[in-house]
């Protein structure tokens, strides 16, 4: 994989940071009183991959403040052109993906954001998925957390496919619940990764999703 440049990236708190979260997660409050389970399982220090179930676009806003620690997320180049959100998302933890890039770019920025040691949210799904199955998984995360050292930490979201379904423009009142599972330790090995080792720890993500996402469904 190519190595892609340093992005910069702070783990600073900013002020407009605690606005933000603030106003964030009183909205959530308010639409799905949220009960999350488990947050101490992310590591405070060190590379993390985040990697949650993805059932809703409302993921991404309700998996940013689990942590104590800011964690860094990939979006849309053309949404940091917008007046006034794109520097609102990047001091959010935001970096640009362009349009159109092949994966392999977006996972070297992603790779890079982990070896400068911050907290990265990657939904190992790729795309939107529905049911309460957790289908194979492909192996980019596992990947990623080999060549970086990073945890993998699995995280169920239980309720948000109810908050906002596939084709909804707007969020609804719906009860939702967080459960963060164990982290998981990379694949390792002295020289480069055997693939069956990565499909091996994938299908070890794939079990601890399938987990944490029905215990996240449980009342």
């Amino acid at each position: 994989m190519a190595e892609a440049q340093p992005l910069p990236l702070s783990e600073r708190r900013t002020f407009t940071y605690r606005v933000c979260a603030a106003l964030v997660s009183g909205l959530s409050q308010v639409l799905f009183r949220p009960t999350v389970v488990g947050a101490e399982n992310i590591p405070l220090e060190g590379p993390v991959l985040i990697a949650p179930i993805h059932r809703s676009n409302v993921d991404f806003a309700l998996t940013l403040f689990i942590s104590k620690r800011k964690v860094f997320f990939m979006a849309k180049d053309s949404v940091f052109r917008v007046p006034m959100l794109g520097p609102l998302i990047t001091r959010l933890g935001a970096f640009p993906i362009h349009r159109g890039s092949a994966d392999r770019e977006s996972m070297a920025h992603s790779e890079a954001v982990l070896r400068q040691g911050h907290a990265l949210v990657l939904f190992p799904e790729g795309t939107r998925k529905e049911g309460r199955s957790v289908a194979p998984l492909h192996d980019g995360a596992m990947f990623m957390a080999a060549r970086t050292g990073a945890k993998v930490v699995p995280v169920g979201i239980g309720g948000s496919d109810r908050a906002m379904p596939k084709g909804a423009k707007l969020p609804r009142p719906a009860k939702i619940k967080i459960v963060v599972g164990a982290a998981l330790d990379p694949p390792s090995s002295e020289g480069r990764v055997a693939r069956s080792a990565l499909s091996a720890k994938s299908e070890e993500l794939r079990a601890a999703l399938e987990q944490v996402y029905h215990e996240s469904l449980q009342a």
